[in-house]
């Protein structure tokens, strides 16, 4: 009996029965604009329009950030963060909006933008697909108000595809995500950049109670001997060519 318990438990595991919790996937949408009228006119096109037909869709937990730089940046950025079941997804959204959007009065200022004075000057659009060890995203837990949260995502490039699946072992069976989440940062997602424009690379989002708060985590990470010991290890050495680090706010009507 024992014996056949083991043969069918060996046929479910390799029919793939027994799997693995479905990787999410996500879309970040990147809204490139200069001045306030624009800002103001995504801004109210997000809150009136974008995010109750997202959520009368089915989706939630959507993300709107700014960046804190962009008091400063000639480009200026507003992030979305969209969670997906599936890439399929992103054809099947954009489908349901550009048959209803044209119908909905409090999207008219924004669809019905002339040519030359538009409400951004480029949109960019980035898919991920979350990892194994990370298989979900998760809406942080902070205490402090909204407005004092800092959002950090995390874009890390790589020089060839092997450097690059190299970082992201680093991150998944080398600890780099062990060691964030013994250090509680509130990570929202992990995965790899699927369609993009700095490929190969990971993009990653973690979240703070404040700017200090932000600070003495990477403080406690820098020092932690699990790190000391991970970026020292041969196998590790140059599978990063850069990296850049995006400090958000979340929107008033961000989903988080």
């Amino acid at each position: 009996m024992k014996r056949i318990l083991t043969t069918l438990l060996s046929i479910f595991l390799f029919a793939g029965v027994i799997a693995a919790p479905a990787k999410d996937y996500y879309q970040i949408l990147v809204y490139h604009f200069t001045t306030a009228s624009q800002e103001k006119l995504i801004d109210d096109y997000l809150q009136q329009t974008f995010l109750p037909m997202m959520h009368a869709s089915g989706y939630k937990n959507i993300g709107v950030f700014s960046p804190i730089a962009n008091d400063t940046s000639a480009d200026k950025k507003t992030y979305v963060l969209i969670t997906l079941k599936n890439p399929g997804e992103v054809a099947e959204w954009n489908e349901m909006f550009w048959k209803k959007l044209p119908d909905q009065s409090s999207a008219s200022a924004y669809w019905n933008s002339p040519y030359d004075d538009p409400p951004y000057n480029r949109m960019e659009s980035i898919l991920i697909r979350a990892w194994e060890m990370a298989p979900k995203m998760s809406v942080p837990k902070l205490k402090s108000p909204k407005e004092q949260h800092v959002y950090e995502l995390r874009s890390y490039e790589s020089a060839t595809e092997k450097l690059f699946r190299n970082k992201v072992h680093m991150f998944n069976e080398g600890g780099e995500i062990t060691l964030f989440a013994r250090l509680n940062f509130n990570a929202v997602f992990y995965g790899d950049v699927l369609v993009g424009n700095k490929m190969p690379n990971l993009m990653y989002m973690t979240s703070f109670e404040n700017m200090a708060d932000r600070d003495a985590h990477w403080k406690d990470f820098v020092e932690s001997p699990e790190w000391k010991k991970l970026i020292a290890m041969p196998e590790y050495q140059h599978n990063m060519l850069k990296f850049e680090p995006i400090l958000m706010k979340a929107k008033s009507f961000s989903d988080f």
